[in-house]
């Protein structure tokens, strides 16, 4: 997907579901089909730059960040606005 065309909507669930601690960049990935660097590359054009270094220090080696890097899979909470399985 191309983060030009996103509507202001989709844009603000992509932020929310970046700044939570427990969202994968994979769950945005197989909801709205954007990269981790689309990601970033969005949160730096949404975001003041302050809070946009904030978040990357939050996010910078963060297990949760990282399906392949937790060290749980089942049994996590899953939103019902979270599409996959």
């Amino acid at each position: 997907m191309n983060i030009s065309n996103l509507d202001s909507e989709t844009i603000d669930r992509i932020i929310e579901m970046a700044w939570e601690d427990r969202t994968p960049f994979e769950a945005i990935a197989l909801q709205f089909g954007l990269t981790e660097k689309q990601v970033i590359a969005l949160m730096r054009r949404e975001m003041k730059e302050s809070s946009f270094q904030m978040w990357r220090e939050r996010v910078s080696g963060r297990k949760t960040k990282h399906l392949k890097k937790r060290d749980f899979i089942q049994g996590r909470f899953r939103s019902q606005n979270q599409k996959g399985s």
